[in-house]
């Protein structure tokens, strides 16, 4: 079976769809047949998106989508369910961070970034797991981080919550791995992103200079990776974290 066989007439839902890697993500799905609920708190970018993937004669539909919010989440699944007839894959890419030492940092920022990174991607992971096995299965792919590996100075909250990911991941894997749902995640190292982008010039080099590649990524190849773990390539593969670091987490 062909690669674009294998994803014709499937679903996939992709957070975090207005810009960067979930942007890239929903237009990956899109290229391969795939009808996608592109889900984003920003309705600019979102719909956008949303542009891009028909102008090239893909299916999508815009989700206002809080995924902090387990009622925001549940509809969104729904919604695309009763839009397309199903749910095969996702990519719970939704993120954000906050930037301060650990004994400076505030329990409200500390809340925040947990709320989106983690409880959204496990709101996420709740409400589609129900909905891939009515399905016959399907696959998720969340996003984790380099930093799900190892620390970083001022990123008290973001480091825990992409530690967080990384074990959710291999949990729902273990636990749905005999109903045909596979579980993975992804680890992008630096990668050129709107949110990336607000880092300091000192930081940037510091992280890039770590990367053996030689070079920032970008949105598409974490994308692609995402996709492929998709496929019935990845068949075999549920639990993993892959990195696409550009050999940062080599060292």
């Amino acid at each position: 079976m062909t690669t674009s066989e294998q994803f014709a007439g499937r679903v996939a839902m992709v957070t975090g769809a207005g810009s960067g890697i979930g942007r890239a993500s929903a237009l990956a799905f899109a290229a391969r047949g795939v009808a996608v609920g592109v889900c984003d708190v920003n309705a600019e970018g979102g719909k956008e998106t949303v542009s891009l993937i028909e102008s090239v004669g893909g299916k999508a539909l815009f989700l206002h989508t809080d995924v902090a919010s387990g009622d925001a989440v549940r509809e969104a699944v729904d919604t695309i369910v009763a839009s397309y007839g199903g749910l095969h894959f996702a990519h719970n890419n939704a993120g954000t961070f906050a930037m301060a030492l650990t004994g400076e940092l505030s329990e409200a920022d500390f809340t925040r970034v947990l709320n989106v990174n983690l409880l959204g991607v496990f709101l996420c992971m709740r409400h589609q797991i129900p909905r891939m096995l009515e399905a016959g299965g399907g696959a998720i792919v969340n996003t984790a981080s380099i930093w799900a590996h190892t620390g970083m100075p001022t990123q008290a909250a973001y480091v825990a919550s992409k530690h967080g990911v990384a074990g959710l991941t291999k949990t729902a894997a273990i636990e749905y791995a005999a109903q045909g749902v596979r579980v993975n995640a992804v680890s992008p190292g630096y990668i050129e992103t709107p949110m990336t982008a607000a880092n300091p010039p000192d930081a940037v080099a510091a992280i890039l200079s770590r990367q053996p590649i030689g070079r920032a990524g970008q949105p598409e190849e974490v994308a692609a990776a995402a996709a492929w773990l998709c496929s019935d390539e990845a068949s075999l593969i549920t639990g993993a974290v892959l990195n696409v670091d550009g050999g940062y987490l080599a060292h």
